[in-house]
């Protein structure tokens, strides 16, 4: 029992260590950002998000010189329409997906090739920024002599399954990596990013390849990360729940489908896999199934990975749903398995392509 308590202070002692050196944006932060900046936005069925996304982004505060480029990509709903609202945006028609890219990839290196800017600001549809969201963000990136920025949004949830498992996100990158550590970016397997708002220094992102060296990768983020990492380019995660929020899924189906879509690659193999399942097993089920069994001294475990995750939800904004951890870890677990399974079968598929 000894062994379990002291791996549950594992995730605890993480949290609290990178809660008190995380990197946070904030908007006092922002200064005149006098380079060019591109805000690029990829989307595809996206009629439900065009004006808030927009009307945020053109909203932009402090910088000098930008342009707002959409991507559509073979929409079939009335994101289009929508589009032609916005006269002070450049929309642009995405082409024929080709043979071994993915869509989001294949959209985001379309983009990154008709911007102009010294700064690519890589949106997904469903953020909302604030005013000086992308000004902050960029001044941060100059503090801190950063190539790239991942600037990590408050994550809303609503619906129950989005309560137990949204939370999770900010939760996984707080209490298992030492962010100080890792931005030193010799270590491209520490890295951690987020594509939803990533911010990355034109000269890198080409130098680097972009999002062509990775044209399959179902983690487009966190794999455009690790290589301007090996490609010597510094950056890393920051907390941006103060400056950007963004809603993923409406309801369960969307979420299930959006997890298991990219879990399989989630823990680089199969093994990563089983050996991140056992963990989380070990430290998020067990403790509480043996304490509910009558082992008493099981509750110091449980509690270490509440608190871990209450030092969390307060640092990152998240919902708070820090006492379901044992069955938010659970559905987790199924999601993996179940993102494993159907791989396998070929059966994975976003927005009505495959991505097997």
């Amino acid at each position: 029992m000894l062994y379990l308590d002291l791996l549950c202070l594992i995730p605890l002692l993480f949290a609290i260590v990178n809660s008190l050196t995380m990197r946070v944006i904030k908007h006092k932060d922002a200064l005149e950002v006098s380079e060019s900046v591109s805000i690029l936005i990829p989307m595809r069925n996206e009629e439900k998000n065009v004006r808030g996304v927009l009307d945020a982004a053109t909203a932009s505060l402090d910088l000098s010189q930008a342009e707002v480029i959409v991507l559509n990509d073979h929409s079939s709903d009335a994101t289009g329409e929508l589009l032609g609202g916005y006269s002070e945006v450049d929309v642009i028609t995405g082409k024929e997906l080709p043979e071994s890219w993915l869509g989001k990839n294949f959209a985001c290196h379309q983009l990154a090739v008709h911007a102009t800017g010294e700064y690519l600001a890589f949106i997904d549809a469903d953020v909302r920024v604030s005013p000086h969201a992308i000004a902050a963000s960029i001044t941060s990136m100059n503090k801190f002599g950063w190539d790239f920025i991942s600037a990590y949004p408050a994550q809303l949830a609503n619906s129950f399954f989005e309560r137990i498992i949204q939370p999770l996100l900010q939760w996984s990158w707080l209490s298992s990596v030492p962010l100080r550590f890792a931005e030193r970016g010799k270590f491209p397997s520490m890295v951690i990013a987020n594509g939803q708002f990533l911010i990355v220094k034109r000269s890198a992102y080409l130098a680097s390849g972009g999002h062509k060296a990775i044209k399959g990768e179902v983690l487009d983020d966190l794999e455009l990360a690790r290589l301007l990492v090996r490609y010597g380019y510094k950056g890393g995660v920051a907390e941006a729940s103060q400056v950007a929020q963004c809603h993923m899924y409406e309801n369960r189906q969307e979420l299930f489908n959006g997890y298991t879509k990219s879990l399989w690659r989630g823990f680089g193999s199969p093994i990563g896999a089983i050996v991140a399942a056992l963990y989380l097993f070990a430290t998020g089920v067990l403790p509480f199934v043996l304490a509910l069994s009558g082992y008493r001294e099981a509750w110091f475990g449980y509690f270490a990975v509440v608190l871990s995750r209450l030092v969390s939800t307060v640092r990152t904004r998240s919902t708070s749903s820090d006492l379901l951890h044992p069955i938010a870890i659970t559905v987790f677990i199924y999601l993996l398995a179940l993102s494993f399974y159907k791989k396998s079968r070929g059966q994975l598929t976003w927005r009505g392509r495959s991505v097997n």
